[in-house]
């Protein structure tokens, strides 16, 4: 599975503009959505680990009025972002290694980080806090239970991992991070596990 996991990033970029078709654009992710910009003031700076092609949620983000930034592994991907919302900022970054150099009121990793091995996840959180303003909105989608799961994509495979939940709230707590809201499979979410939470530091600590 590890040698799976080590191919997502060139399956996404073998992938991009097929992907980019074939992924739902209805938004089920907007009551989630509208859970972390409750947390943000308006027009803040947001970070969207893993942008993809940016659609649908940077797309919603930015016509919400945010300033949205976006890092995706696949050079293809952020092209597609850069032609679609020129002027903003778009970084070919692999996310287990990011350093930014600034922090943001929001940081969103929905279906990016659970590509990630176990233990890749498990070094995020520290990169997590370091771009995250005091006070500032982490989401991110997980597995429901800890273990690595292979989908497919185009007949290839298409790696996942979780950690238990128990895990993730140690890891949010151990750097900063209080658990706002989390659900397994949501079912109004497509069936997503869902974590929201915020950096303490903020007005509502």
């Amino acid at each position: 599975m590890s040698d799976d996991a080590d191919r997502i990033i060139g399956l996404y970029e073998r992938h991009a503009r097929s992907y980019d078709a074939e992924r739902g654009k209805t938004l089920f992710e907007r009551p989630w959505l509208d859970r972390f910009t409750a947390l943000i003031p308006a027009g803040a700076a947001i970070l969207d680990i893993g942008c993809g092609a940016g659609e649908p949620i940077a797309r919603h983000l930015i016509e919400a009025g945010y300033d949205v930034t976006g890092i995706d592994a696949s050079d293809a991907m952020i092209g597609q972002c850069r032609g679609r919302f020129p002027g903003r900022t778009w970084t070919v970054a692999d996310m287990r290694g990011l350093s930014l150099g600034r922090r943001f009121a929001g940081l969103i990793a929905w279906d990016s980080f659970f590509h990630l091995k176990p233990d890749d996840q498990r070094g995020m959180f520290p990169v997590f806090a370091a771009h995250a303003a005091p006070g500032a909105a982490l989401m991110f989608t997980s597995g429901p239970w800890a273990g690595e799961a292979i989908g497919e994509y185009r007949g290839q495979p298409l790696y996942h991992a979780s950690l238990d939940g128990a895990e993730y709230r140690l890891l949010l707590a151990q750097n900063g991070f209080k658990v706002v809201a989390q659900m397994n499979e949501d079912p109004g979410c497509g069936g997503h596990t869902v974590w929201l939470a915020r950096l303490h530091g903020g007005n509502d600590d």
